[in-house]
């Protein structure tokens, strides 16, 4: 037998792969929109938050209505986000029709999408005023507010039943449901803005009725700013001694910086510290100032001391000012008066007093003094008297003034 011997020859195979990597595409908040009844031929309008969740940039090259009843605002397009960054559009609907008119915005060509619908309607079901609000800028950490007034324009009732917020700095304040109205009712409301960082905030306050079909839809817009700081001057106050029933008052300043900040109340640790000379509740704008008075009452002998505090209800919570005094017990005062005898025979002495020099004096004594001293006990705290005697004979006969003294009393 013949062995054979089979010899192969392999070769090496190279394939080659080659693809692109899918570009990060954005995403929407919220992805569904209910524009509730919408009188035909006005407008509602509600905002939607385009934002890249990637780790990538995203690039937003189209936003397109399949609907003409609904356009949107937009930026320039294209728009490249970096990862985290957004940016806001506004959809609005201008129904031309009665009846419900369901549609999609459609972003790069449906890589991203929102669902609408809104409700063409003959009159007005339930209308705001105002239906839509402005805030402005409000510091981080502080809160505002504004009316709003909802209206059933209907001839027949309308149930509230639940209210919707787009947006958590937004909310509503108020609003008790489920809410009845009759037609041609109003009821009036508060919507808050609370915004936690700073930046421009978009949201909506909307109504739904027990079927969740929607009602309205409030548009709301504010911007947060940096808190404002709040600063005091002198940062303690000290008062010394103060005689226990009186009062002594020092001034203080209360200063805004950055941006305005409202002062909404105020408090003392000790009731023998009062706080006045300023109206509650109190917006300072920023680089202003307010002044304010602390008096000290001291009620008992001793030191005293206690926290000034001023509240603004935000995050700037609380500013604080130390102050500290005495009371000093109240001492008996007098004035010790002596003088000369006359040379002449006199049956006794007459004493005055004034309180301007040179006059007009008032006697002190009731009856003729025979002693060439009197001590005077009715003196005041913080006054300056004069003093004069006169001689008086057994005939009743009163000499002239002496020479005037003068006491001053601490």
């Amino acid at each position: 037998m013949r062995s054979v011997l089979f010899a192969f020859m392999s070769a090496a195979v190279s394939i080659f792969l080659s693809g692109t990597a899918a570009a990060t595409q954005p995403k929407v908040i919220p992805d569904v929109l209910n524009f509730g009844q919408v009188v035909v031929g006005t407008t509602e309008t509600l905002s939607v938050k385009v934002f890249n969740s990637g780790s990538t940039s995203a690039t937003v090259s189209s936003i397109a209505s399949s609907q003409a009843s609904y356009t949107v605002t937009r930026p320039q397009l294209p728009v490249t986000l970096a990862a985290g960054q957004s940016f806001m559009i506004q959809v609005v609907f201008k129904p031309v029709a009665i009846g419900s008119t369901p549609a999609q915005i459609a972003i790069n060509g449906g890589a991203a999408g929102i669902i609408i619908n809104g409700i063409g309607q003959s009159s007005k079901a339930l209308y705001a005023t105002p239906d839509s609000i402005t805030f402005g800028s409000v510091p981080a950490g502080g809160s505002a507010t504004s009316n709003v007034a909802i209206t059933n324009g209907r001839s027949s009732s309308v149930t509230i039943a639940n209210a919707v917020t787009a947006g958590s700095e937004f909310s509503a304040q108020g609003l008790s449901l489920p809410l009845t109205l009759t037609p041609g009712q109003s009821f009036t409301f508060k919507i808050a803005f609370s915004p936690t960082s700073r930046g421009s905030v978009w949201g909506t306050v909307g109504a739904k009725n027990s079927l969740g079909i929607g009602l309205l839809a409030i548009q709301l817009n504010g911007t947060g700013s940096a808190a404002g700081g709040l600063s005091v001057s002198p940062s303690s106050l000290s008062f010394g001694n103060v005689t226990v029933g009186s009062t002594e008052s020092e001034a203080g300043t209360l200063t805004a910086a950055g941006s305005s900040v409202t002062v909404t109340s105020d408090a003392t640790t000790s009731s023998e510290f009062t706080i006045s000379g300023m109206s509650l509740p109190a917006t300072i704008q920023a680089g202003q100032s307010v002044p304010y008075k602390v008096t000290f009452a001291p009620k008992t002998s001793g030191a005293a001391s206690g926290t000034i505090a001023f509240n603004t209800g935000s995050s700037v919570t609380t500013i604080t000012e130390s102050v500290s005094g005495t009371g000093v017990s109240q001492q008996a005062q007098s004035v010790d008066l002596s003088w000369n005898a006359s040379t002449s025979p006199v049956s006794g002495y007459n004493i005055y007093r004034g309180t301007t020099s040179g006059g007009p004096y008032s006697k002190l004594n009731s009856s003729l003094d025979a002693n060439v001293t009197y001590v005077d006990s009715t003196v005041s705290a913080g006054l300056t008297y004069y003093y004069v005697t006169t001689a008086v004979n057994s005939s009743g006969q009163e000499s002239a003034h002496s020479n005037q003294v003068q006491a001053a009393i601490p």
